[in-house]
């Protein structure tokens, strides 16, 4: 069972407008973005991913991944320490696998395995 943290990954924001909410992070970064889709935008902001989750509630914050190497086994450790369960392990397609439960302080803390990674220094 591992929970081992590698660092941080992926920061989702939540948006009832993606559109807008598109335009401004194009705007503010400088650039556009590298994954385009009516369910999903992602922006590479030095190797780090930032999304955009249409019809979201901006008011439950940003859902932050950290990567791991095991999501099972981060859920898993995380749930023995009174966690629940909030998203089941899932590859989300590339080989990407993420997952996710709620601390209990309420907190949402997502996992993310991403066999395509690399740290840039």
């Amino acid at each position: 069972m591992s929970n081992h943290l590698q660092g941080l990954r992926t920061v989702i924001y939540p948006t009832p407008d993606i559109e807008a909410a598109k335009e401004w992070w194009v705007d503010f970064l400088g650039f556009p973005p590298y994954f385009d889709e009516s369910f999903y935008v992602g922006f590479d902001v030095g190797g780090y991913e930032l999304g955009l989750l249409p019809d979201g509630d901006p008011s439950v914050g940003a859902l932050t991944y950290w990567g791991v190497e095991d999501v099972a086994g981060a859920i898993e450790a995380s749930t023995l320490r009174h966690a629940t369960l909030r998203e089941p392990p899932h590859d989300i397609g590339d080989g990407i696998i993420v997952g996710a439960v709620m601390t209990p302080q309420g907190n949402f803390l997502g996992f993310i395995f991403n066999p395509h990674f690399v740290a840039r220094n």
